[in-house]
């Protein structure tokens, strides 16, 4: 089983979405994005984009005509924009090498680590991806409960 996020700057959900393992992450987002349409529909024309950060694992062309399929409307709302990506040049000029953290990329890991804290979904035990989707959603409702609560 494979979890999607949407997440906003803060690292709480916009949508969540589980697939089975072998659907490609392209196949996730927008089944992910589909599933939730009507958010997209109801968004006015008149405010500025919403920004999509994806990864390099993903090819945006493919994922705007599959969208484009489901709401021909969809790119006046949403844009898609690549995460950057450091390179070994760039990586020499700060003395780093292998692995570099990239503070944007980082709000959307960071989310993941909170998930592998409910101890529920360490492991993936799951019967039905339905049920895996609301086990995650209540990992985060309680994350985001928790913070309220805290004085």
């Amino acid at each position: 089983m494979e979890r999607h996020l949407a997440v906003d700057t803060l690292g709480f959900p916009f949508f969540t979405h589980c697939t089975k393992a072998n659907v490609t992450d392209d196949q996730g987002l927008i089944e992910m994005l589909s599933n939730n349409i009507a958010y997209f529909k109801a968004k006015p024309v008149n405010i500025p984009k919403i920004t999509i950060l994806i990864d390099h694992g993903y090819h945006p062309d493919k994922i705007k005509q599959a969208l484009k399929n489901v709401y021909p409307q969809i790119m006046t709302k949403i844009r898609f924009e690549r995460s950057p990506k450091p390179s070994k040049a760039q990586k020499e000029a700060q003395g780093k090498s292998g692995f570099v953290r990239v503070a944007t990329r980082w709000i959307v890991e960071r989310s993941n680590a909170w998930v592998e804290r409910c101890k529920s979904l360490v492991k993936n035990f799951e019967w039905t991806l339905d049920h895996a989707r609301a086990k995650l959603n209540l990992c985060f409702i309680r994350l985001m409960l928790k913070r309220l609560a805290t004085p």
